[in-house]
């Protein structure tokens, strides 16, 4: 799934191409991505300006001049530029400087209306690149559980998957299955600044590409060539040689060195 560097990557890519544009017809072809009722929608959007493209954790927004649409990636979703429309193509936007298609293989993201935000969006946690560290803190200090779990929660904090989530904890060498209780300021401390550096570090690589993403332009990411953890089990860990090892956190698979990240 797309996570926050790669949401975020996307959202840059799109920014010049339709920011103050027109949309001049929409289609939409999928119920399970839309939602809704398609004529009313598509009639909302025609006409509508695009004023902003922004990124709030995992979650992109379009703001029209008259409401905004809602989309998530979800496992498989893309945004492309100006790309032919294809057996997966589960939305498009005819701008007046090119078409934004919107695919999903398995049609597990969104692309949705709407005028108000409902409930669902609105109950999302603050975005992992802009919350302040004592805030992180004291919202971490209110969990209870583990720090994968917690770290996956979107009502904790917005961006984070299963990628940085095994990613960070490395590189702060907390043991995924550590209990949030037990963490001390200073420990959260060092989650929380390898958190920001690993994230924005990810974005300047344009994101990891391990599957199904690519930005607006169809192209790949370069952060998977600097994974430490995520995906390499059984391999030896590249700090200090032990095999890292999968194991199943918060129902995610979950990759970690034994050795590296002992409590």
């Amino acid at each position: 799934m797309p996570e926050l560097p790669e949401v975020e990557t996307v959202v840059r890519s799109l920014l010049p191409y339709i920011r103050g544009r027109t949309i001049l017809h929409a289609e939409l072809r999928s119920h399970l991505v839309t939602r809704g009722q398609f004529a009313l929608t598509e009639t909302a959007l025609a006409g509508a300006i695009v004023q902003q493209i922004r990124r709030r954790g995992k979650q992109i927004f379009i703001d029209l001049n008259r409401g905004f649409l809602y989309i998530h990636l979800g496992m498989t979703g893309k945004l492309l530029w100006n790309a032919q429309p294809g057996k997966y193509t589960r939305a498009l936007l005819e701008l007046d400087t090119g078409t934004l298609l919107f695919d999903d293989v398995r049609q597990f993201g969104r692309f949705e209306f709407f005028v108000d935000v409902p409930p669902q969006i609105a109950n999302k946690g603050p975005d992992a690149l802009s919350i302040e560290f004592e805030e992180f803190y004291s919202r971490l200090r209110q969990r209870r559980g583990v720090i994968k779990a917690v770290l996956l929660n979107q009502s904790f904090v917005a961006g984070i998957g299963n990628i940085y989530a095994d990613e960070l904890l490395f590189a702060a060498h907390v043991h995924p299955r550590a209990m949030v209780r037990r963490i001390s300021k200073a420990r959260a401390r060092k989650i929380y600044d390898r958190m920001r550096e690993l994230l924005e570090l990810a974005v300047r690589m344009r994101g990891s590409s391990i599957s199904d993403y690519v930005d607006s332009a169809g192209n790949a990411g370069a952060f998977q060539n600097l994974h430490r953890v995520y995906g390499r089990s059984g391999m030896p860990c590249l700090s200090c040689g032990t095999a890292i090892r999968r194991v199943v956190v918060a129902q995610r698979g979950t990759h970690y060195c034994p050795r590296c990240q002992r409590a």
